[in-house]
This record gives C-alpha cells, structure tokens and sequence, in this order.
C-alpha cells in the first residue's frame, strides 16, 4: 500500500513539473497557442513603434481626472530589435508617455486608443508591448476586433513594477471559426482577421491619486503567416 502511495506522488509530482516547464504566464509560448496543425510558420512582426505624433489618442472620465499624451526619446534598453530592424536604430527612438491626474479616488479606467485601428495579417498568436508601468497595481489590457468586427479586451498584466518590462496577451483560438475571437473565414474574402484598437487600464481605487505616469514603446505580434506565404504566385486574391 505504501508502494502504490508513493508512485502515485511521485506520479502528480512529475505531472506539475511538466505543466510547469511548459506553461508561463510571462513569456506564453506562441507555437502551444491553438496548435492543431504542423503547417505553421510563426514571425514575430512590429505593428506600431510609438514613432508618430497623433497616432494615439487618450481619455478618460472628466469626473475623475484629465489625461495627457505625448512622445518622449528614449527606448527599452533590454528590447532586442528585429532582424529586419537591426541596422535601423535610428528609426525607432522614441516612446509613447502618458500622464493621468486623478480628481479623487475611485473605480475609473483611462484609455490610450490608436488613431485607426491597426490590422495583422495572418493568425495572430500573441500580442506583446514594452511598458513602464511606475510599480503602481492598474491592470492593463489590450482592445482588439476580430474578423467579423466584434470586440474584445485580452488582460496583459498589472503595472505594479518598477521601470521597463515586456506584457504580453495571448489571443485565444476560435474552436469553432464561430465563436470567440475569430480571425478568419473562408466564406468572406480575405482579410486581416485582427486589429488592435487601443489599450484601456483599469486603475486601483486605492492608489488612483495624484499624478500617474506610464510609458509604451513597440507594440509586436507574433503571427501564423503559413496561407500568405504558401500562397500559389498564379492563385488570384479574394479581396475585391
């Protein structure tokens, strides 16, 4: 009996190091999201830079505050650039600051909402952005629409931490093609199946107070780009 006990231990033991090894809620692995087929080819693409004046818009409840936005130099220095990007350094020097003087305190959310939503080919897997969040414990999350113009928010993370660090949101996979996020179809044309429409942070009652600063720089997907680039070069597009 005692045999039979221990195994069985040892049994879920070996189990919870293996979901351990294979799941992170910080750095969640693209190729396990919605992974039912061998033909995948993942890239990790830029979507925006925070490089324009007027691309991001902010604003939150008159009752509780204002809130400003503007662009600052500057860059995380632990950012590893994309392959492309490597020898354009000086194309990507800047950052999206937002600061946030709070009335009183209070449920109140602000969101920082991109000029025209921003399309992705392909099947996004992740969505990830560098954030200086000033170690207070708002709660970001990021707004994206789906192939049929529904709405939706992913959770990135809380801001409670001290100076630069990378959040990023899993896009969870239609079971369906229905239901959910879907992010294509074969019955409507061909498109991009996601946007990304802005962020919103839902502040803290206890610490929404004062002045608030947070900082955003190079907003990147990682795509299944499989369909674009096994697409037959005589095979005619189904976008007119």
């Amino acid at each position: 009996m005692k045999k039979l006990i221990i195994a069985t231990v040892l049994t879920v033991a070996a189990c919870g190091l293996i979901f351990a090894q294979n799941s992170s809620v910080d750095s969640p692995n693209p190729e396990n999201v919605g992974n039912d087929s061998a033909m995948e080819a993942l890239r990790e693409i830029s979507v925006d830079k925070f490089e324009r004046e007027g691309s991001w818009n902010v604003h939150m409840s008159p009752d509780y505050g204002t809130i400003t936005a503007r662009l600052f130099d500057g860059s995380p220095s632990m950012k590893e650039p994309l392959p492309e990007d490597k020898d354009k350094k000086d194309e990507d020097t800047q950052v999206l600051g937002v600061k946030v003087e709070f009335f009183k305190r209070g449920v109140n959310s602000f969101y920082i909402m991109s000029e025209r939503p921003l399309p992705i080919e392909g099947i996004t897997k992740t969505v990830s952005v560098w954030v200086c969040g000033r170690n207070q414990a708002h709660d970001l999350y990021i707004l994206v629409q789906d192939y049929f113009g529904n709405n939706f928010e992913l959770y990135m993370g809380s801001l409670g931490f001290s100076g630069w660090k990378k959040l990023t949101a899993v896009v969870p996979p239609s079971y369906d093609g229905v239901h959910g996020i879907v992010q294509h179809s074969a019955y409507y044309g061909d498109r991009p199946g996601l946007r990304i429409l802005g962020f919103r942070v839902d502040c803290d009652p206890m610490l929404a107070r004062g002045s608030y600063y947070m900082y955003m720089d190079d907003l990147r997907a990682v795509t299944d780009l499989y369909d674009m680039e096994n697409h037959d070069e005589d095979d005619m597009a189904d976008n007119w």
